[in-house]
């Protein structure tokens, strides 16, 4: 898979609500009424990242949860990592959260 461009990950990132891009990575934080909803969240999260083989990092905070995705195998992002971001973003959506 193929690293994007600062263009390209910036033109993805428009389409995105609250992701930036930084130390080649994207990243946003979540926030939750509380623990158990901030951890119910990354757990929506397993199947779709297992079936995916490509998993975001994961920082859980109390009721904060950071996903940074990045390709690391590429050494950046890739469309693995943009489509990993809507994905999370459609979870979240899912659980009513936003």
């Amino acid at each position: 898979m193929a690293l994007l461009s600062p263009t390209e990950i910036t033109k993805q990132l428009s389409t995105l609500d609250g992701w930036s891009y930084a130390d080649q990575a994207i990243r946003k934080q979540y926030t939750f009424a509380g623990f158990p909803a901030a951890v119910a969240f990354v757990q929506s999260l397993v199947m779709d990242c297992e079936n995916d083989d490509h998993h975001p990092e994961v920082t859980i905070n109390y009721r904060r949860v950071t996903l940074t995705w990045s390709t690391h195998s590429q050494g950046g992002v890739t469309a693995k990592d943009i489509d990993g971001a809507r994905m999370a973003d459609r979870h979240f959506r899912e659980q009513g959260k936003n």
